[in-house]
Parts: C-alpha cells; sequence; structure tokens
C-alpha cells in the first residue's frame, strides 16, 4: 500500500513539475485552449491528489495549519465570483465564468504543491525547475533577440521587436516571470551555503564551485531581464533584490559579510559588468526618455507623450467609484472600460495596467479583501521563515519566497501580470513556497544515517 501510496505522490510530483514548465511556453498560457489545459490538468491533478490522502494522512500538522487559512482566502474569492454571475452582477458573464475557472485552478495547484512539496528535498526540486524554467525563458529570449529571427513559439513577432519575450507576447510578462524565477535562483543560493567560517579564500567560490551551474542560469536570466527593457520589471527586481537583501544580512549577524558579498555580487557581476554588454543602456534611455505629457511650446506640440498607462488608470476610476463595493465581474474590465477613455487613448486595452485597480474594479471589495490577506499571509509567512536564521535552508527559501513575492507586487502597480495564467500560477506557487519555506520536514539524523549505511553496504 505504502509502495502504491508512493508511486503515485511520485507521478503526480512529476506531472505538477511538467505543468510548471510548461504553463510560461505556450504565450503565457494566455489563450483560451491554454488556459483550459491549466483549468483542467489542475483538477485531475488535486482529485488524484486528493484521493491518494484520502484517510492517509493526519489533517492536524503544521503545513495544514498554516495552509488551510490561506485556501480558505484563495476560495471566498471564487464563491463570489460565482455570485456576481448568479446575481447579474457580472457585466460579462463569459470572461467572469473563465476567470471563475483559472481562480479555482489556482486554488488547486496551491492545495497541490503545499501538499506534495513538503520535504526538503522536494521542495529544493520545486525551486530548481522553476529556475530551468525560468533558464530556458531567458535563453530563449535572448537567442531570438540576438539572432535577429524574432519569433514566438509558432509565428514571428509583430511587437516588441528588438527586446526579449521568451514565449509570451509581452517583454513585461517575460520580466515578470524572470522576476520570480531569479528569486528562487537566489533563494536557493542562499538556503545551499555550507557552514565553513567565512575565508577570504573563499571569495571565488562566488564564481565557481559546485554551484556553478545555479550561478549561470541567474546570469543568463539577469541578462534576458535587462534584454526585456521593462523599465519597471527591471526596478520591482533590483528594488526588492536590495529591500529583502538588506533584511537578511541585518538579521543573520554571524556570517553578515559573507551575506552581503553573495548579495553584492549578484548586483555587480551580473548587473553591473555582464549586462552593460546586453542592453543595460537601452534600458536607462527608455527610462530617461519616458514621458507622460506632450510637451506643448507656443500652442504646439513638439514631443508627444509615449506612456498612456497613467491616462488608462485615470480614466477607469469612475468604474471603481460606480461599483466600489460588489465590483462589475470578473473579467469584464475589457468590455466595460471603452465607454469611458477620452480622445487621447488610440489603442485598445484590455486590462487597467495595474493589478491592484483592475482587482478592486473587477472584483469590488468583498472579494479585494480575502486576495489581499492572502498575499499579506504569504509575505508573512516568507519573512518568518527568512528570520530563521539558525536553519541556513528555510532562510534562504524565504528569502526568495520574499523577493518574488515582493517582486510582483512592485510591478504589479503599473501592468497586469497577475492577469496572465502562467504569471498568477507562478505567483500563487511562490505563497505556497513561503508556507513551505517554514513548515517542510527534512530528514531525520537517523533516516541519514540509515541510509548512508545503506550506501556504505
Amino acid at each position: 500500500m505504502n509502495r502504491k501510496r508512493t508511486l503515485l505522490d511520485n507521478c503526480l510530483i512529476a506531472a505538477t513539475l511538467l505543468l510548471l514548465l510548461w504553463l510560461p511556453i505556450p504565450l503565457g498560457s494566455n489563450r483560451d485552449w491554454s488556459a483550459g489545459f491549466l483549468v483542467l490538468v489542475s483538477a485531475l491533478l488535486c482529485g488524484l491528489f486528493c484521493i491518494s490522502k484520502w484517510r492517509a494522512a493526519p489533517v492536524d500538522t503544521p503545513i495544514c495549519r498554516q495552509a488551510w487559512p490561506m485556501v480558505a482566502l484563495l476560495a471566498v474569492p471564487q464563491l463570489w465570483v460565482a455570485l456576481q454571475i448568479l446575481l447579474g452582477l457580472s457585466q460579462d458573464v463569459g470572461a467572469s465564468v473563465q476567470y471563475l475557472m483559472l481562480g479555482c485552478a489556482y486554488t488547486l495547484l496551491f492545495i497541490l504543491i503545499v501538499g506534495l512539496f513538503n520535504t526538503r528535498r522536494r521542495l529544493t526540486l520545486l525551486l530548481s525547475v522553476l529556475v530551468v524554467s525560468g533558464t530556458m525563458q531567458a535563453f530563449y529570449g535572448t537567442l531570438m533577440t540576438l539572432s535577429g529571427i524574432e519569433w514566438l513559439l509558432t509565428s514571428s513577432k509583430d511587437a516588441y521587436l528588438g527586446n526579449a519575450t521568451g514565449t509570451y507576447v509581452n517583454r513585461n510578462h517575460l520580466a515578470g516571470y524572470l522576476e520570480m524565477t531569479l528569486a528562487c535562483g537566489i533563494g536557493l543560493l542562499l538556503a545551499l551555503r555550507d557552514g565553513r567560517p567565512f575565508r577570504w579564500r573563499y571569495i571565488l567560490e562566488l564564481l565557481e564551485g559546485p554551484k556553478t551551474r545555479l550561478r549561470l542560469a541567474l546570469v543568463i536570466m539577469v541578462i534576458a531581464l535587462v534584454m526585456t527593457h521593462s523599465r519597471m520589471g527591471n526596478a520591482a527586481f533590483f528594488a526588492s533584490l536590495m529591500i529583502v537583501g538588506a533584511l537578511f544580512t541585518l538579521i543573520n549577524r554571524e556570517h553578515r559579510l559573507r551575506n552581503s558579498l553573495i548579495i553584492t555580487s549578484l548586483v555587480l557581476i551580473d548587473v553591473l559588468v555582464i549586462s552593460q554588454y546586453f542592453g543595460l543602456e537601452k534600458l536607462k534611455d527608455r527610462l530617461l526618455e519616458t514621458q507622460f505629457e506632450d510637451q506643448v511650446v507656443d500652442g504646439e506640440v513638439v514631443a508627444s507623450a509615449n506612456e498612456q498607462r497613467d491616462d488608462i488608470m485615470g480614466y477607469a476610476l469612475p468604474l471603481l467609484q460606480k461599483h466600489p463595493v460588489t465590483g462589475i465581474g470578473a473579467g469584464a474590465f475589457e468590455s466595460s472600460f471603452q465607454r469611458y477613455p477620452g480622445p487621447d487613448i488610440r489603442l485598445h486595452f484590455d486590462h487597467a495596467h495595474n493589478d491592484y485597480l483592475q482587482f478592486a474594479i473587477e472584483f469590488g471589495l468583498i472579494g479585494l479583501l480575502p486576495l489581499a490577506l492572502f498575499v499579506a499571509l504569504a509575505f508573512y509567512q516568507a519573512l518568518r521563515a527568512l528570520w530563521r536564521s539558525q536553519s541556513w535552508y528555510r532562510s534562504g527559501v524565504g528569502f526568495g519566497a520574499a523577493m518574488g513575492l515582493l517582486a510582483l507586487m512592485i510591478h504589479s502597480a503599473t501592468d497586469f501580470n497577475l492577469q496572465i495564467p502562467a504569471n498568477a500560477a507562478t505567483f500563487v506557487v511562490m505563497a505556497a513556497v513561503a508556507v513551505l519555506a517554514n513548515h517542510h520536514r527534512k530528514p531525520s539524523r537517523r533516516r541519514r544515517r540509515q541510509g548512508s549505511e545503506v550506501v556504505a553496504t
């Protein structure tokens, strides 16, 4: 019986990891068929998981006590979306049904990650697969840009030429994905530190040694992040790295010098040295040339505004003021917003380019509050793990979870990463990693000793 349960667990783990690898490939799963695939596979895997655990595992465990409130906070907005549909509150029923299905898939994925990857070995495997996925996206995006081929998955690009997008359509969404996978890689790098006292001759291990492949993956992802030329994506990544890095070095007093050198190396080597040759100057120019309003001299426009996202947010506010409590219905922004823009908005916008504003408009206060509490609890769990300086592994994984969550929260102020299924699902996975950082199981000394004896014989 145990062998059958272990085999099923291993199959579920493999299938879940394959799903995480797959999600960003079909244009960020931002198509009806790929979003439907996410819903179907998540439901199937979670159903099999629940069947395998039925009457097999105790419910009252530290992971369950921390995870169930968060599961409830994810489930409540889905119930509210169902009520929006049933009560006629949604202004786009079809879109609300799609958002309801995706929301249920994210909830089931959270349950899967917390339930399956609850040991140290499995958690390390999960983080490694996310790093591999980010590296694949980064390598593909930089290869397409540097080669001049500029292809998406199956067709040529018609937008964001000269910018790395990976298999995403929008460069900002690749940047959002890389923010989280980079955080996983940095957290893994910190979690797998050894316990030797610091010596200056160990400084070379920051560049070479057994973690060379991980460092190389981080370099590739940083290059791709810079080559996206996403202003807020790069700003969010480096801001989260500096904020969480400062907390990490202040908390871990015993190894403050080593930790400071590791984080400093990430900034100096990856950014100021390597990225200088891969579009850092172009990113700087794009930041400096950002213009929110037309420049008028003597009644004539001498320089047109090249950024309209602030105007979109301004025109969208009446939608929020009209239904602040109940919202207009999940996914209904695109169909409802088109009545509000002024003549200066010359493009079709299907999202508010601000996740906070769009969630408030669509879900209302009733649906927004549990989502905000879910993110706050996840960030709290990540900081708790970060604070556990006696465990290098837990604090390192907590670092990665806190950084990934914070980076996307910063980026969400000017973009819509959480409306893209691949990025939203990965964000939920980061929230689950925050819980697991504190409460995963590690092998006992007796089990490790028995394992070593078996290997010796």
